[in-house]
C-alpha cells in the first residue's frame, strides 16, 4: 500500500503587501520548491493554494494558507481533514527570530516559540506532534520592534541569503519525504557551508 501523501504547509500572510517580506518566508520556500517540481500552486475551494507533485513512491501536497498568519490554523485543520491525513505526514515551513539568518533548523514537535501561525495551528490541531522546517531570519536591530522587523522586506544582501536558505527548506523537505525526518535533521541542522572565496 502507498504511503499517504506528505502534506507541507508553507506559513505567511496573503496579498501583495506581504510579498517578500521576512515573515513570508515559509510561503516562499513552498512556492520556490513547487516551481522547482514543475508545479504551480492554484485554487482550491478551501482556505489555501494547492499544488501536487509525485516523488519516487511518494506524493506531495504543496500548500500556502490563504488566510492571515495568525488564522494558519484554519486552513491546517481544513486541509489535514480534507486529506484525511494524520500529523504524522504534515511537514510546516515557517520563519524563526530566534534563529540567525541562513541557518535552518529541522525538528519534530515543540513549542511555538512565540510564532503566532504555530501557535493557530497547534490550538487548531489541539498537538504540538508534527515536523516544522524552520528558517532563520535573525533578531531585529537592538531598538527594532519585532512585528516591524519580521513584516518588513530585507535588503538586497539579506534578501539573498533568505533566498538560498528557502531554497535548502526545499531540498529538507524532499529529504523527509525521501529518506524520513531524522536523515533530514542531520543533513540541514548544521551550519551551510560557506560559499567559495574568489580568488584575486
Amino acid at each position: 500500500m502507498s504511503p499517504a501523501p506528505l502534506l507541507v504547509l508553507g506559513l505567511g500572510n496573503p496579498g501583495p503587501e506581504y510579498e517578500g517580506t521576512r515573515h513570508n518566508a515559509g510561503a516562499r520556500a513552498v512556492a520556490q520548491l513547487a516551481r522547482r517540481l514543475g508545479v504551480k500552486l492554484g485554487p482550491h475551494r478551501g482556505p489555501a493554494w494547492l499544488a501536487r507533485a509525485r516523488l519516487p513512491g511518494r506524493e506531495l501536497v504543496l500548500a500556502r494558507s490563504k488566510t492571515y498568519m495568525n488564522d494558519s490554523g484554519v486552513a491546517g485543520a481544513r486541509l489535514v481533514r480534507e486529506l484525511e491525513l494524520s500529523l504524522e505526514d504534515v511537514v510546516v515551513v515557517y520563519d524563526e527570530l530566534d534563529l540567525e539568518l541562513g541557518r535552518l533548523r529541522i525538528r519534530s514537535g515543540g513549542g511555538t516559540g512565540g510564532h503566532n501561525g504555530m501557535r493557530s495551528l497547534q490550538a487548531h490541531w489541539r498537538s504540538q506532534d508534527f515536523a516544522r522546517v524552520r528558517i532563520g531570519i535573525g533578531r531585529p536591530p537592538e531598538g527594532m520592534d519585532p512585528i516591524e522587523y519580521v513584516l518588513g522586506r530585507p535588503g538586497p544582501d539579506e534578501q539573498e541569503q533568505l533566498e538560498r536558505s528557502c531554497a535548502r527548506a526545499g531540498e529538507a523537505v524532499l529529504t523527509i519525504a525521501e529518506e524520513g525526518l531524522e536523515v533530514a535533521m542531520t543533513s540541514f541542522n548544521r551550519r551551510p557551508e560557506e560559499p567559495p572565496q574568489d580568488v584575486a
